[in-house]
């Protein structure tokens, strides 16, 4: 396949609906003589009886459909339950962990300037963070499993969208900067405490007693 019949076969797995020439040319800047000669090309890779994916001509567009050989098994696949998608207290709290791994709930709370324990025991119910120590101050610690990076398509935390390229609008952008710099004071006060009574600090945020 040259690169523009791969670039329409993407757009096409994409789509959730039909696409026009048009509508693929204009995404991939190219004429719809193109790309209509590019649908030929995909019309003969995935001509029926050959492979479980089949180019449809619907609704006045193409589409990626599956072969109706398999339609018995998707219908057994698909009536399957469903994991519940992660809320957006759950997505924090990975996110969380995800970029501050190791990271302990109290941190979580304090980024997030609310409680987490119930987002945090849901992501470890559903494998995708897990128990990596203890701070000193005898909190737990998390960190991201292989199945998160397998969901996530990443071969490791390097592979994180880089923070920096986060363009938040101004609302958010100020929400975020209050957050962090009240987690920033709240660090700051449990870092001026010593001893026993920083530890039992830290402790009792986490919903634990202070280790001796």
């Amino acid at each position: 396949m040259n690169e523009l019949v791969r670039i329409v076969e993407a757009l096409l797995f994409l789509s959730p609906e039909p696409l026009t020439p048009h509508e693929l040319g204009d995404a991939a800047e190219v004429t719809e003589g193109e790309v209509v000669e590019a649908l030929a090309r995909l019309r003969e890779h995935y001509a029926e009886g050959f492979r479980g994916v089949v180019l449809r001509e619907v609704a006045g567009g193409f589409a990626l459909a599956t072969d109706p050989v398999a339609e018995g098994a998707a219908r057994r696949l698909l009536a399957r339950p469903r994991t519940p998608p992660l809320t957006q207290a759950q997505a924090e709290c990975l996110a969380a962990v995800a970029y501050l791994q190791p990271v302990s709930r109290p941190e979580i709370a304090r980024i997030r300037g609310v409680a987490s324990e119930s987002a945090v025991g849901t992501l470890l119910e559903r494998g995708l963070i897990e128990e990596s120590g203890r701070s000193r101050f005898g909190a737990i610690l998390y960190r991201t499993t292989p199945l998160f990076a397998k969901l996530f398509g990443l071969s490791g935390v390097h592979d994180l969208p880089d923070p920096g390229r986060f363009d938040p609008s101004p609302e958010e952008e100020g929400a975020l900067r209050d957050r962090l710099l009240r987690a920033g004071d709240q660090r700051a006060s449990v870092g001026a405490g010593h001893g026993e009574g920083e530890a039992g600090g830290e402790a009792a945020r986490a919903g634990e007693p202070a280790r001796p």
